[in-house]
């Protein structure tokens, strides 16, 4: 199956509990919790899976692990645009399985052990990259909105890029704060003024490309 040709390219937002920067993208383990919860989902502005187009659809990923996620044992709720057919979201379901090659797909389903029926919902998917702002809202499922981090001194917004030039999941994040990460489906969650990372993204069954 990783010889199939695929890419996704689009908007992308990973939001968890961690503190902003999220330490597991550095030193590799969450903070200030032990263990790290949150979601990650995107916006496909152009996509296929071989002749299948993916364009437009929005997915998402709740998870949750004890601790460290390469410590393993995590669990995962994927969300899949309702809009999507059936070959869309077999398609989608197969890339965000790892079954599909791309070795940051791969990594996480080898530390994920308990997997939830996937679902098929309407995803309402708002995103300003430059303004640090971004909102994906799962009714009775996810609800989750980033706005910029605030300099504490003066209340003005704060304005921070991370690049990671070996990076598997992302090249580069704006880092953001969540005003809400909510989870209300088979995992529950719920934080606010914790980690959120905003990024333009290209994968395809080869791994991520540097813009």
């Amino acid at each position: 199956m990783a010889s199939v040709e695929w890419k996704i390219r689009g908007e992308y937002m990973k939001n968890c509990n961690c503190i902003a920067t999220c330490p597991c993208d550095t030193v590799g383990f969450p903070y200030p919790e032990k263990g790290c919860h949150g979601m990650r989902g995107m916006h496909i502005v152009e996509g296929h899976f071989r002749n299948i187009r993916l364009d437009g659809l929005n997915w998402a990923v709740i998870f949750t692990w004890p601790g460290a996620l390469h410590e393993g044992n995590g669990t995962i709720e994927p969300i899949v645009d309702v809009r999507a057919s059936e070959e869309q979201r077999s398609a989608l379901l197969t890339i965000l399985s790892g079954q599909a090659g791309n070795k940051w797909f791969e990594i996480l389903a080898s530390v994920v052990t308990t997997v939830h029926e996937p679902r098929f919902l309407p995803i309402q998917w708002e995103f300003n990259y430059a303004k640090r702002r971004a909102r994906m809202a799962i009714p009775g499922v996810l609800e989750t909105e980033s706005v910029p981090l605030l300099v504490p001194a003066d209340g003005s917004e704060q304005h921070v890029i991370v690049r990671m030039p070996d990076g598997m999941e992302y090249k580069e994040f704006e880092v953001a704060q969540t005003k809400v990460l909510t989870g209300s489906g088979a995992i529950k969650l719920h934080y606010t003024g914790r980690h959120s990372g905003l990024a333009n993204v290209e994968h395809t069954q080869n791994g991520i490309v540097a813009s």
